[in-house]
């Protein structure tokens, strides 16, 4: 086969899944109007991605945050307190 045929040929997928992805958004905001997308968290599942942050909600800002206050369960000499289990991840509980 040329390579003039394999190239195409390789490459039209991703611009299938692209030309899908532009059409999808475009008929989104047709809809609903412009959105402002960011970083969510699902407390459900214990994951983030990335969706549209509505207007009344608050997203992330950086100024906002201060490590030293981040509300982390441990205790003044940094160990955890009183947990012996420190692998926190709801995901990942493999024993």
């Amino acid at each position: 086969m040329p390579l003039g045929v394999i190239v195409p040929l390789l490459l039209l997928p991703f611009l299938a899944i692209f030309v899908y992805a532009a059409w999808h958004e475009y008929r989104r905001f047709r809809k609903e109007g412009r959105s402002t997308y960011g970083l969510t968290y699902d407390p459900e599942s214990n994951t983030t991605f990335v969706g549209t942050i509505p207007d009344s909600g608050d997203s992330y800002d950086p100024e906002d945050y201060d490590p030293e206050n981040s509300g982390s369960d441990a205790g003044q000499d940094g160990t955890p307190a009183d947990d012996t289990d420190t692998n926190h991840n709801e995901q990942d509980n493999r024993k």
